[in-house]
C-alpha cells in the first residue's frame, strides 16, 4: 500500500522525535539531509513566487481588484494578529508560566540585534521598493520580489496584447516551478526526519522540564487561536468546512514546524493550497507570499506569553497601558519581519523595550526558542492559508453580486 505525502511526514515526524529521545546528540548525522531538503525547498522560493505573482495580477487584469485583494489581505493579517497577541496575554496571564520559577540569572545577557533590523517605518516602506530587482531575487527578499511580481503583472495588464508573449512566458515558467517543487516535496519525509531528530537530541526532557509551563502556555495558545480563529474564519467567509481545512494545509504545518521557516514552507503552503484546499492560483500566489513576511500569529502568541513570562519572573505588574503597547508594537514589527528562524527573538527585543522590561529575560527562554519557534511557524503558516482560503471566498462572493447585478441591468435593458 502506497502512503500518501501528509502520513509519510507524520510517520517521520514521530521517527524523528524517538530518534532523537533515544540517541540524543549522536543524531546528528542526520542533519545533513535536513540541510539538503531546506536549501532544495529555499532554491525554489524566489522564482516560484516571481513567475506564480506575475501570472496572477495579470490573471486578474482588473487593477481596482486587485487592489481590493491586498487591502482585505493585509487587513486579515494584521487582524488575527491583533486577536493572537491577546489570546497570547490572556492564556500566559491564567498559567502564570513566569511564577515561582527558580533559574538563575547570573552572567545572563541579552542576544545583541542588528542595527539595521530596528528599522523605522519609513524605511520599512522604503525597503519594500528594490534598488535593483535582480539582486532581490539573488538575496531572495520576498518582500521586493513582491513588488518587482506586482509591477511586472500590472504592466502586462496595462500594455494589453503586445504583451501576451510575456504572459505566456511567465505562464509556462510557472508551470515548470510548479513540477520542480512536486519533484522535491517528494522528499520532504527524509526532510522533516532530518531536521527535527537533532533539535530532540540536542534539547531533550532535561532541557524542557523547567520551562515546560512556557512551552506548554505557547501551545495550547496556539490552539486555541487555530480553533477559535481560523475555524470562525474559513468557515464564515471561506465557506469551508474547519476540519477539511486543517486536513488540507497538514503536510505544510509538518514541515513548517520542523523547518521553523515560514517563508522555507512557501513552496509546500503554495501546493496545498491550490490542490487541498482549492484556492484559485491568482489568489494563492499573491496572499501566500505576502504572508510569510507579514502574518506573524504564531509568533505574536509568542511575544504575549514570553512578556508575562518575564515580567512575573522579575516580579513587576504589568499595566494596562503597556499591555497596549505590547499589542500595537506586537502588531506594527510583523510587518517586514522575516519569516526565518529566529526572527521572534528580534520582535521580542523591540517589544520588551518598548515597555521598559529587561531585555535580560529574553536569555531565560533563549535555550527553548527553538521549540517555541516550531510551534509557532506552524501556526504561522496555518494562518497564511487561512487568509488564502477567506480572500478566495470573498472574491467568488464579490465576482457572484457583479454577476447578478450584470444580469439586471441587461434584463432592465
Amino acid at each position: 500500500m502506497k502512503l500518501n505525502l501528509v502520513t509519510q511526514i507524520f510517520i517521520a515526524f514521530v521517527l524523528a522525535i524517538i530518534l532523537g529521545s533515544i540517541f540524543g546528540n549522536s543524531i546528528d548525522f542526520l542533519k545533513p539531509f535536513g540541510d539538503l531538503f531546506l536549501r532544495l525547498i529555499k532554491f525554489i522560493i524566489a522564482p516560484l513566487i516571481l513567475s506564480t505573482l506575475v501570472v496572477g495580477v495579470a490573471g486578474t487584469s482588473d487593477t481596482k481588484q486587485l487592489g481590493k485583494m491586498g487591502v482585505k489581505t493585509v487587513a486579515y493579517y494584521l487582524g488575527t494578529t491583533a486577536v493572537a497577541i491577546m489570546i497570547g496575554l490572556a492564556v500566559a496571564y491564567v498559567m502564570e508560566p513566569g511564577k515561582g520559577l527558580t533559574i538563575s540569572t547570573e552572567g545572563l545577557e541579552a542576544p545583541q540585534v542588528a542595527a539595521e533590523e530596528s528599522q523605522s517605518a519609513v524605511t520599512t516602506i522604503l525597503n519594500l521598493i528594490p534598488e535593483n530587482p535582480f539582486t532581490a531575487l539573488a538575496e531572495g527578499n520576498i518582500l521586493q520580489i513582491i513588488f518587482f511580481a506586482l509591477f511586472i503583472g500590472i504592466g502586462i495588464t496595462l500594455v494589453g496584447e503586445k504583451a501576451q508573449p510575456v504572459y505566456r512566458f511567465f505562464e509556462a515558467f510557472s508551470e515548470v516551478m510548479y513540477k520542480i517543487t512536486a519533484i522535491i516535496m517528494k522528499v520532504a519525509p527524509i526532510g522533516v526526519l532530518g531536521l527535527l531528530a537533532p533539535v530532540v537530541g540536542e534539547y531533550g526532557l532535561t532541557v524542557l522540564l523547567p520551562l515546560l509551563k512556557i512551552i506548554m502556555a505557547v501551545f495550547i495558545a496556539c490552539i486555541l487561536h487555530a480553533i477559535l480563529v481560523y475555524s470562525a474564519a474559513v468557515r464564515v467567509w471561506g465557506k469551508m468546512n474547519p476540519l477539511t481545512f486543517f486536513k488540507g494545509i497538514s503536510p505544510a504545518a509538518l514541515v513548517a514546524f520542523s523547518t521553523a521557516s515560514s517563508a522555507g514552507t512557501l513552496p509546500m503552503t503554495i501546493k496545498n493550497t491550490n490542490e487541498n484546499l482549492g484556492v484559485p492560483n491568482r489568489v494563492s500566489s499573491f496572499v501566500l507570499p505576502l504572508g510569510a513576511t507579514i502574518n506573524m500569529d504564531g509568533t505574536a502568541i509568542y511575544q504575549g506569553v514570553a512578556v508575562v513570562f518575564i515580567a512575573q519572573f522579575y516580579g513587576l505588574d504589568l499595566t494596562l497601558s503597556q499591555l497596549l503597547m505590547v499589542v500595537l508594537t506586537t502588531v506594527l514589527a510583523s510587518v517586514g519581519t522575516a519569516g526565518v528562524p529566529g526572527a521572534g527573538m528580534i520582535m521580542l527585543t523591540m517589544v520588551l523595550s518598548s515597555i521598559g522590561l529587561p531585555l535580560e529575560g529574553i536569555a531565560l527562554i533563549a535555550g527553548v526558542d527553538r521549540i517555541l519557534d516550531m510551534m509557532r511557524t506552524c501556526l504561522n503558516v496555518i494562518g497564511d492559508a487561512s487568509a488564502a482560503v477567506v480572500v478566495a471566498g470573498t472574491e467568488k462572493k464579490g465576482q457572484r453580486k457583479t454577476a447578478k447585478k450584470t444580469a439586471k441591468a441587461t434584463a432592465t435593458a
